[in-house]
């Protein structure tokens, strides 16, 4: 099974939502590794790597978010597997 990379970049109102903790939880639950992180532009990047339907799935739920989040539009660069993260995290 095809393993790949993603670079996202969540814009909208997607800080002070929940939006890490639950992209670490819904990461975690598809056995996905990376981190994701705040950006002083208000918006949320992540990267993520896994199982490339597991990286679908949770592109699809970034495009809706946590329940109070209100996404305007994920930025999706695919990038090769790299194999680097031992987990998942969320970095400050």
């Amino acid at each position: 099974m095809k393993k790949e990379r993603a670079h996202l970049k969540i814009t909208g109102r997607v800080q002070g939502v929940g939006f890490r903790n639950s992209t670490k939880r819904k990461a975690n639950q598809l056995g996905l590794t990376g981190w994701v992180k705040n950006l002083a532009d208000g918006s949320v990047e992540a990267v993520v790597e896994g199982r490339k339907s597991d990286v679908n799935d949770l592109i699809s739920w970034a495009n809706r978010g946590p329940r109070l989040a209100n996404v305007n539009k994920v930025n999706v660069d695919r990038e090769e597997h790299k194999g680097e993260f031992s987990g998942f995290s969320i970095r400050y």
